[in-house]
C-alpha cells in the first residue's frame, strides 16, 4: 500500500456498518425490491426515491457490491428496532457451556460424598460439564484403583443426567474424569425459565387466595344476612 493510499485510509476513519439510505445513495440506477419483497427491476435512482416518497418509506441499499446495487423500500427505523430486538434475544438465549470442577479424596466420608454428588447433579441439570478430580496424598498414590472406583461410582449415580465424556486418567497426583450433560445448555436454560415462571404464578395464586381484604369484605355481608334472634315469650 502506498503512503498516499494509506494516508487516505487513516484520514477517513472507521468505515460505517450502516447501509446507505435515501439521498446518501450515489448511483445512477438501482435494482429495486418492493416493500413486500417483490422484484421491481432496474430503475433510475430518481424513480426509486420517488417511489419511496410515495409509499412513505425509505430507500435502503441492501447489496452495495451488486451491479447495479440492490435497494429495498422499507421503514428503516422499524427495521433497525426489530434487528436490535432480535440480536438482544439471541444474546439472551446464547448458551455458554461452562466446565465446573469438583474435587474429591479417595477415602471420602459418605456425607461429604453425598454433598459433592449434589453439586455435580446441580451442575449437570444446568447443562454444564463437570471435571471431577480425585486428589491422592502420600501412600494413596499407590492405590489408584480407589480413585477409579470412586469415579465409576459417581458416574453411575448421575447417569440419568450425564455421561462420561472423558474417561478417568492419571495426571500426576490426581485422577481426572469429565462428565458431560445429556441436556444442552439452551434446553436447561429454557426449563429453568419455565420453572421460574411456574413458581411465580404459584406464589401469585397463593397470595390471591390468602388475601385478608377479600375475607374482611365478605364478613360484614355474612353478618348482615344472619337472622336476628327475637326474645321468646314467657
Amino acid at each position: 500500500m502506498s503512503a498516499r493510499r494509506s494516508a487516505w485510509c487513516y484520514r477517513g476513519g472507521s468505515i460505517s456498518a450502516e447501509p446507505r439510505i435515501n439521498d446518501r445513495i450515489r448511483v445512477p440506477e438501482v435494482r429495486l425490491v418492493g416493500p413486500s419483497g417483490e422484484q421491481v427491476g432496474i430503475v433510475p435512482l430518481a424513480k426509486a426515491l420517488e417511489l419511496a416518497q410515495e409509499y412513505d418509506l425509505d430507500l435502503v441499499e441492501v447489496a452495495a457490491t451488486a451491479r447495479p446495487p440492490v435497494c429495498k423500500l422499507m421503514d428503516y427505523g422499524k427495521f433497525k428496532y426489530e434487528s436490535a430486538m432480535k440480536a438482544r434475544e439471541a444474546r439472551k438465549n446464547q448458551a455458554h457451556t461452562v466446565i465446573k470442577e469438583m474435587k474429591l479424596r479417595p477415602k471420602i466420608d459418605p456425607h461429604d460424598y453425598d454433598t459433592k454428588k449434589g453439586h455435580v447433579v446441580r451442575f449437570l441439570k444446568q447443562g454444564d460439564k463437570v471435571k471431577i478430580t480425585i486428589m491422592f496424598r502420600g501412600r494413596e498414590q499407590s492405590r489408584p484403583e480407589l480413585g477409579f472406583r470412586l469415579l465409576q461410582r459417581l458416574a453411575s449415580d448421575v447417569e440419568d443426567l450425564g455421561f462420561i465424556e472423558s474417561n478417568p486418567k492419571q495426571d500426576g497426583r490426581n485422577m481426572i474424569m469429565v462428565l458431560g450433560p445429556h441436556k444442552k445448555k439452551t434446553e436447561a436454560m429454557a426449563e429453568a425459565r419455565e420453572a421460574q415462571a411456574a413458581r411465580k404464578a404459584e406464589r401469585q395464586g397463593y397470595a390471591h387466595d390468602a388475601d385478608p381484604e377479600g375475607d374482611a369484605a365478605e364478613a360484614p355481608a355474612e353478618a348482615a344476612e344472619a337472622p336476628t334472634e327475637t326474645p321468646s315469650e314467657a
